[in-house]
């Protein structure tokens, strides 16, 4: 059975609606290594077991950018059971490149893609 691990962090940035948000990561420590484990509004996302806690984490953000999840930073919050404060600095993951549009525009015209139509 797994275990939780005593280290946590905080994992920020932008969801794929480009809303803000801020929620602690926790890592369950399994038989054969650490999965990250992120809830976020309705959704759970497990990774996979990684072989150390930061393996995990740099899965679970490429999970999160594979869904349209940016501008993601993470910050050290729990170390040993302790709670860490702002002691740690945040750690910034760069968004994997994309098209020139973003945003607003960007989505429209993937909607008008999608149906096949010229925008």
């Amino acid at each position: 059975m797994a275990e939780e691990s005593p280290e946590k962090y905080q994992l920020a940035g932008l969801d794929v609606r480009e809303r803000g948000f801020s929620r602690p990561v926790v890592f369950e420590h399994t038989e054969i290594g650490y999965r990250a484990i992120l809830r976020y509004e309705t959704t759970t996302i497990v990774t996979e077991p990684q072989s150390s806690q930061a393996a995990a984490l740099r899965e679970l953000i490429h999970l999160l950018q594979g869904q349209g999840y940016t501008q993601l930073r993470s910050q050290l919050s729990f170390q040993q059971g302790m709670y860490q404060g702002s002691q740690h600095p945040w750690i910034e993951y760069p968004d994997p490149p994309r098209g020139s549009s973003r945003g607003l525009l960007a989505k429209v015209r993937r909607w008008f893609e999608g149906r096949g139509v010229a925008p």
